[in-house]
């Protein structure tokens, strides 16, 4: 049996958690992202995962209410994305750029007390093995050859 909290969303645009059996915001899906808590939010009628609808609305109000986390550039560049032969080269980039950020901070977190120098060190040499690692592989799938992009 799974452990995946499910949400259900109903044609009212309600959402209603069926852990705790009532009604919830936007705000309290926020919260179980921020608690890292599994969950999936499923059509009432037709089942249909709309997890990453319900996502992307939190995101916008974020950036509607908040301080932008991307640039007009940015979201312009990941709209181009879209249809392109790049598509899934610039969404596993980013995928993993984001998962290379998450584990840095862990191990950010878990290394700084002991002897902070010694732990920047490492993480700029990991990062920096990662990020060409992730530059070559991008290259490769574009057709390009990697080592003529090297400085």
């Amino acid at each position: 049996m799974s452990n995946e909290r499910i949400i259900k969303k109903y044609p009212n645009r309600r959402l209603y958690d069926t852990e705790i059996s009532k009604y919830i915001t936007l705000d309290d899906v926020r919260q179980l992202v921020m608690d890292d808590v599994d969950f999936a939010v499923k059509d009432v009628k037709t089942h249909e995962d709309l997890t990453r609808g319900i996502l992307l609305q939190i995101i916008a109000e974020q950036e509607h209410d908040g301080e932008p986390f991307f640039s007009a550039s940015a979201l312009s560049q990941i709209i181009r994305f879209y249809g392109d032969s790049m598509q899934g080269v610039a969404g596993d980039f980013i995928k993993k750029s984001l998962e290379l950020f998450v584990d840095q901070q862990k191990q950010l977190q878990e290394k700084i007390t002991a002897d902070p120098m010694t732990a920047m060190n490492k993480i700029a040499d990991n990062n920096l093995k990662m990020w060409q690692d992730m530059q070559d592989g991008f290259f490769k799938s574009a057709g390009l050859n990697p080592d003529k992009h090297k400085k």
